[in-house]
């Protein structure tokens, strides 16, 4: 059964590819009630451009927030700055989704270095660590507001990480002649185990934490010969996201809905 996303969602990573892909879908689709908290590095930059046009397009339904997941400082700005705007409602859907890969594809074993695995982990891992960790008291809020009847949804109080296939132990035997990624893939396992922790940590406050892979994807990252656009990949995604429950909290799925293995 699925759900129409509604209430505060917070999205990292918005300034392009999925990021901003995301933004624009759920401010259509989402209901007149949804209210998008779209953070990036430089709002005001010319890498914020996109998302400055996006937000115009929507008046009052986006709200721009300066965010690096990166700094703490920064972390700690954005929530203080999210808090005062929803209040007493709290945070309906937290979307991590920034992420970096270093260094360049394929990012070989010899060519990777500590300064290269260390700044990876910061954004992909302790990033959304952090973030999450000063958003709960705001998910909990957010939860508390449903009815005891309601179970986990990403309508309640949901964390989604942005995850990947190629950071299944399982199946990497099969994706790692097709892309190394040292550095981005353990990082992504990492952020497995994360998602699988603050799963148990947040059950008994009824907010569902799930991973999803969106697909290889046509952006910066994932490169021009990837099959899916970023247009049909967040399609894919909110689809998964409004079905979601208590089933697949701790989980990692596609953006089909297809389980993947740790």
């Amino acid at each position: 059964m699925s759900v129409a996303l509604e209430g505060n969602i917070l999205v990292t990573g918005t300034s392009r590819g999925i990021g901003l892909e995301l933004v624009r879908q759920l401010a259509q689709k989402s209901g007149g009630g949804a209210h998008i908290y779209a953070c990036c590095r430089e709002p005001e930059g010319a890498g914020g451009q996109a998302l400055r046009q996006l937000s115009a397009q929507h008046p009052g339904k986006i709200s721009i927030i300066k965010l690096d997941v990166a700094d703490e400082q920064s972390i700690s700005a954005a929530v203080e700055a999210v808090k005062k705007k929803v209040g007493a409602s709290g945070l309906n859907l937290l979307i991590n989704n920034a992420a970096i890969n270093k260094p360049a594809s394929p990012a070989s074993l010899l060519s990777t270095g500590k300064k290269d695995m260390m700044e990876v982990f910061e954004t992909n891992v302790a990033g959304p660590f952090l973030l999450t960790k000063m958003l709960h008291p705001l998910l909990q809020s957010a939860a508390k507001s449903c009815s005891a009847a309601e179970g986990m949804s990403c309508r309640r109080a949901a964390v989604i990480n942005v995850s990947t296939l190629l950071s299944s132990i399982e199946k990497c035997p099969e994706t790692f002649a097709m892309a190394q990624m040292y550095p981005y893939r353990t990082s992504k396992a990492a952020l497995n185990m994360l998602t699988s922790c603050q799963a148990e940590n947040f059950r008994a406050d009824n907010i569902l934490v799930a991973a999803v892979h969106p697909g290889w994807v046509r952006t910066d990252m994932g490169g021009e010969q990837a099959p899916l656009t970023t247009e049909d990949s967040v399609l894919g995604m909110i689809r998964v996201l409004s079905t979601l429950s208590s089933k697949h909290s701790g989980k990692l799925l596609d953006w089909e809905g297809n389980s993947i293995p740790w």
